[in-house]
Formats: C-alpha cells, structure tokens, sequence
C-alpha cells in the first residue's frame, strides 16, 4: 500500500481475542487487496493525504446478515481524510475495483463497510484444498521464531494421573497449532528431579523395602503410598536382598511423632530422610533415589509417548545445579540489589515488583530453594534464544506468577516473553459419580488406565473442548458412547461416513478422481452446499486464531460445527447421482470436507478413521 505505515508483525501468544493482521488468507487477503488498491486510488485523486495512513483491520462478519467480511478502513483514517467516516466510506466502496469474487458491498453502522462474497469465491476454496491436501490451513506466519512450550513438567514422584493429562493434551495442541502457522517450536518437560519431594519418595521406597524385607513399621502419613512405591520397592529388594535393610527400632529411634500420634508430619517426614540419608550413606542412598526417579520417569516418557507427546528435550533440575546456572541467577541478583540477607537466609525483593511478602532463594542452611531453581532456568530458557516462552502449569500455580516475572524483570530480562497458561483440574465422572483423586494417597485415575478405558482419541479431544481456565468436566461414560452426543465421535463419523461414499462410488465404477479446478462446481447451489463451502473457506483463519490465542478449544469447535454441517447435508442430498456434473462436484466438496476433517484432527491428536 503506498504511504502506508507498515509496522513488523510481532505476536503476543498469550494476548486473547487478539486481532490478526496478517492477510495471506485466501479470501481475507483478497479483500484486504481490493480495500488497499481503493486507498491508493483515492490518495492519487487527492481525496486523501499522501502521508502514512492507517492499516485497516478486514475481519470475518459475525453476523451471516452483515455479510462475509467487513473493514473499518474508513473509520480508521477519518482524520487524515477530514470526513465523516461513512462520507470517507462511499468514497472508498466507489474506489474498489471490480472483483467477480465480491457480489455486493454495503456501508454499515458508523461506517464500516461490509463485502458479500459470490459463490465463486467460495468455489476456489474446494480446488485450492484438494491441491494443498494436508498443507491447507498451513501458514508461515511465525517464521522465524522460535517458541518453546514447557508443559506437564509434573514432579516424578508416582505415575501420570488425569488431572496431567488435561496439561499434556493442551500443550501438545498449543504446540502443534503453532508450529502448524509456521514457528519454530521447542516442547519441554521440566524434570523435578531435586529437590523434597524426591527426598520424601525414595524415603518412601526405601521404607516399602524395609516392610518387604520384614520390617514391621508405622508408614509415614506424609509419604507416597501409591502401589507402584511397592513395585520400585519390590525391585531393589528383588536386585538387593537385604543389603539395605536396617531394624526399625534404629530407624525410628528419637524420630519426631508423626502427625496419627498427635505429632508434626513434616517434620517426622524430613527427619526420617535425613535418617534414610545416614544409615544408607552417600551411595546407597543415591541409588535408591535414582531407581524410583528413573523408573517413574520412564513410566511417565512411555505414557506419553503412546499418548502422542513426543519432547525435544527433558530438562533436568539438577542440571541447573551442576552447570552453576542457581548460583549465576542469584549473584545477577545480587549485583542488581535485589536480594538481600536476614536470619541466614537470602531473600529476593519481590515486593518491589507487586508480590505480597519477599520470596527466600537461599535458606539458612545454604541450600537453594525450589524458587531459586525456577529463576535459574527460565533465565536459562531466555539466554537459548527463545522468542517466546510458554509454560503451561496447574491453576493451583497462579500466585507463583507474578514472583517469576518479577525475577526475571530483576534479572533484566524481558519478562514479556513469558506466557504462564494456566490449566483448571479435569473432574472425573463414571455413572454420574466423582472419582477421588489424590496422590499422596494412591488414590487417582492415571493417564494410562483412561487411554484404555476411553482411548487416546477421546482423551485428546476432550481434554482440549474448554478454555484452559475453565473446569473440565470428563464424562468417561460419553467418551465410550458411540453417539452424535459424543463429539469425537461425531466429527470422527463425518470423516467415515465421507470415505465410505467413496468406496461405494468405486464399488459402482464411478471414478472418484475430480475434475480439476472450478469445473462443475456452479451446480453447488444448495444451501447446504453453501454453508459447507464457507466453513470449509473458515479453517486457516480458524488455525490461526486458536495457534495465536493459545485456544485449542476454538479448533473442537470448528470441527464439530463442520461435521454437523456435513452429517446434515449427507442427510438431505444424495452424492452419488447420475447427473455426471453434478455428482463431480459434490465428490470435490465431500474430498475438501474430508481434508479439513483429517487435517483438523490430526492437529489435535486424533485419528481420523476410514471405517467406523
């Protein structure tokens, strides 16, 4: 555009509803190119300055009697024209060059200006699909950054359970969506591999051995109790003997009571890990620690590998530790002044960032704490280059943010690059009835029991059929369904149904291979047809919107609403008719349907089956 003010495109992930101005959509960029060689007319007819004039957003009309797209190129450059907006807006429609694509344009409002687009705009859409097959909806507007996307990140102490699985489906999909529009991404599993509670779990497996090898003891009401402590328990007695066996009169000898005995369960917890630590010794205890890290940790890539996560990198906590990255992160902090000493312990003024109270880095006996190792590696994260970081927690995290972002403004980092999602629990129902979930208890539904019991499709789409802060509920009894009120069935079914009217078709001789381009594709006439056509015309805006907003939601939506659109037309038309131009091209509407379909699916991990 001439004289146009033309800014770099920078986008914030994280910042919904956000209005996107990149035009390279089919039809969007065509309006967009008929509203800019309008402008240029008019400031070459001295209507308008020859200065830098505003770029016009072109959205989609919400509203089908508002027409297709609408633009507030009038509304935004009133001032630099000197006229009221709908004046400016008569001027601009009287600018616009012909275009067979557009049908009518109309002035609405205060001066928006709405398009109409004719049915053979819409036509292009089916060849362009068929083309681009699995590349369609695919763009290249994050080329050249790079995102990296940590997500389920959950402490190695006992198996995946449901509630990390609503953070590994949405983050694989938040992954995939923006990789799909074109950025470099980086998937992440933070491993919490220092730290208490690894102390606490390999104190619990060393105290299962205990009980195995004979022992009679009062298991700590603080310690893990899931059966698979057992099974890590099993193993090293299974490899060991009693090699690490000690009575329980010495074990517990001047243990603080616990908290059934009217005691403090933390500390009776801390003070038998330290115990653990001296009768094991160094080695010993090490190997312990590393056999229940590493067996859970192995159980935990597996399942979600087979849940359809694949990682680029498993960041170790303790990396952070042996590299000096904790200790580099406090001395810039230090250096900056905003830590500080008291009763032994280092301190980061987090208070002068808006936290509540200031945050301890270092205690008093000189260990960093878990915020000290948080600091450190999302320093780290920003130093690899990183255009934008995204982490993806539990809702229960949400006071952790703030201090964060706080740190790394200390730090003189660019907080902005971080985006903290937030993922409300996933509250699971069988027979109407709430399952009890609780860890520390060994009292939850793991991730691999729901992959069996509904399948990873379901799981996949149902765990990313809300908002991320929004509470789910699962209903594991309409996962199993196979019915239109099951959604990932629904949409799954219009894929089947499609490729079994292909298979009849060659079952009857008919060739199922299209004409190509636009042929035929004016007998598209019903509204059915119609409706297919601009949901199918909707998809790459639909990938980008929810990539950008970090809203897979948007994406189930989309794919329901173009199942029911192609459920209801296989209900009211035939396909397979014996007018040959007619039937080529509703065999080109149902082939672009089922690559939206497909293409749509696999973006959020689920299959997309021939036969059901």
């Amino acid at each position: 555009m001439t004289g146009y003010a033309k800014a770099a495109w920078t986008p914030r992930l994280a910042c919904k509803h956000r209005t996107i101005n990149r035009m390279d959509l089919l039809m969007k960029s065509q309006i967009a190119k008929l509203v800019s060689t309008a402008l240029d007319q008019l400031v070459r007819d001295g209507v308008l300055p020859t200065g830098e004039l505003k770029i016009p957003a072109v959205e989609r009309a919400r509203d089908a009697s508002h027409g297709d797209f609408a633009t507030n190129a009038a509304m935004v450059n009133v001032k630099a024209a000197g006229m009221k907006p709908r004046e400016l807006a008569e001027k601009i429609i009287a600018a616009l060059p012909q275009s067979p694509q557009v049908q009518k344009v109309e002035i609405a409002g205060p001066g928006f200006i709405n398009f109409y687009l004719s049915m053979d705009a819409y036509h292009e859409v089916v060849p362009q699909i068929i083309e681009q097959a699995h590349e369609y909806g695919r763009s290249n507007l994050g080329k050249g950054k790079k995102v990296q996307v940590e997500f389920v990140s959950a402490n190695p102490t006992g198996p995946l359970h449901v509630g990390h699985g609503r953070g590994a489906a949405y983050g694989a999909v938040v992954a995939d969506l923006l990789q799909a529009v074109g950025f470099e991404v980086h998937r992440e599993y933070y491993v919490n591999d220092a730290g208490r509670q690894m102390n606490i779990l390999a104190t619990s497996v060393w105290l299962r051995y205990l009980e195995l090898a004979g022992e009679s003891l009062d298991f700590p009401s603080n310690g893990y109790k899931g059966d698979y402590v057992w099974d890590i328990a099993a193993t090293l007695h299974r490899e060991h003997g009693d090699d690490y066996r000690y009575n329980t009169e010495e074990i517990f000898r001047d243990i603080p009571a616990d908290e059934p005995a009217g005691g403090d369960k933390e500390k009776h917890i801390d003070a038998l890990i330290e115990r653990c630590k001296r009768l094991l010794g160094d080695n010993r205890y090490r190997y312990v620690f590393e056999l229940a890290l590493n067996t859970i940790l192995d159980d935990i890539r597996d399942d979600l590998e087979k849940f359809g996560i694949i990682y680029e990198e498993w960041y170790s906590e303790r990396s952070l530790m042996e590299s000096g990255a904790v200790n580099k992160a406090i001395e810039r902090l230090r250096q900056t002044g905003h830590v500080y000493e008291d009763k032994g312990a280092l301190w980061f003024r987090s208070t002068d960032f808006g936290d509540e109270k200031d945050r301890v880095v270092v205690r008093d006996n000189g260990q960093p704490t878990y915020f000290a190792s948080d600091i450190a590696y999302h320093m780290d994260k920003l130093e690899r280059g990183f255009d934008r970081v995204i982490d993806i927690w539990g809702a229960d995290h949400h006071g952790y943010v703030p201090r964060v972002k706080a740190a790394l403004t200390a730090l003189g980092d660019d907080a902005s690059k971080l985006d903290v999602l937030l993922v409300q629990f996933a509250i699971l129902y069988r027979g109407g009835e709430k399952l009890a979930m609780s860890t520390r208890s060994g009292e939850f539904v793991t991730l691999r029991q729901l992959r069996k019991e509904v399948g990873r499709d379901a799981a996949r789409f149902f765990y990313v059929m809300r908002k991320c802060e929004q509470h789910l509920d699962f209903d594991l009894d309409l996962a199993k369904s196979q019915s239109s009120d099951n959604p990932v069935y629904y949409v799954q079914y219009a894929h089947a149904r499609i490729c079994a009217v292909l298979r009849q078709a060659a079952e009857k001789g008919i060739a199922i291979e299209p004409t190509a381009g636009t042929s035929h594709l004016e007998r598209l006439t019903e509204d059915h047809e119609l409706r297919l056509l601009k949901n199918l015309s909707r998809y790459p805006e639909v990938v980008e919107v929810a990539a950008l907003n970090e809203e897979p939601h948007q994406l189930t939506n989309y794919l329901r609403d173009l199942a029911n659109d192609f459920h209801t037309y296989y209900n009211a038309h035939q396909f397979l008719v014996n007018d040959e131009a007619l039937r080529d091209a509703r065999i080109k509407l149902i082939l672009a349907t089922r690559e939206v379909l497909r293409n749509g699916l696999n973006l959020i991990g689920v299959s997309a089956p021939e036969t059901m």
